[in-house]
């Protein structure tokens, strides 16, 4: 019989959207992608706000909203993710994505935030980077995959979302010089 925390652990790792049936992890970062588009609009008032126009405190009450969602998100997940994986009696189980959630929002740090009107490609850049390393798990994130329980779980992805914003503000820099 599962506990009312069992089933809270259930909602926080799979967000909801662990239970689709295809690609799950997607899902995951897309939720990712659903609440930095909610910090911008609560943050800049409107999505069509161009940053470049925006007060420097605005950017980093942002990017202060974005680092406390990804502890946020860390700390529920590994709970989470770790009490999930004993509920199903599955190691790192599919319907966890808690991990996409953290990694994605890592990726999405590196969105500089006094860019040009083009920040949803930036968006979009980070995404599929993020996924890219998700995906193919660069050395060490196969690892980190290894740690136990819920930091094992979330390492990985931790890892992916490094090396996805490393990516991308290496493209945001170079992008001057081209």
């Amino acid at each position: 019989m599962r506990s009312i925390k069992d089933f809270f652990a259930l909602g926080v790792a799979t967000c909801g959207v662990g239970y689709l049936p295809l690609a799950p992890g997607t899902w995951g970062s897309l939720v990712a992608v659903g609440y930095y588009l909610i910090l911008r609009w609560a943050v800049f008032g409107s999505f069509s706000n161009s940053m470049e126009t925006a007060d420097a405190i605005l950017h980093w009450t942002f990017l202060g909203g974005e680092l406390v969602a990804i502890a946020v998100v860390s700390v529920l997940g590994i709970w989470g993710a770790a009490r999930t994986e004993r509920i199903l009696k599955v190691k790192d189980p599919g319907k966890v994505v808690i991990d996409e959630v953290a990694g994605q929002l890592i990726a999405m740090l590196a969105i500089p935030l006094v860019v040009d009107k083009f920040w949803v490609v930036w968006l979009i850049l980070a995404f599929l980077l993020f996924r890219l390393f998700d995906i193919t798990k660069p050395y060490p994130a196969r690892r980190f995959e290894s740690l136990p329980g819920g930091l094992g779980i979330m390492a990985d992805d931790w890892i992916a979302g490094i090396y996805a914003a490393l990516v991308l503000a290496l493209v945001v820099a170079l992008r001057g010089f081209v």
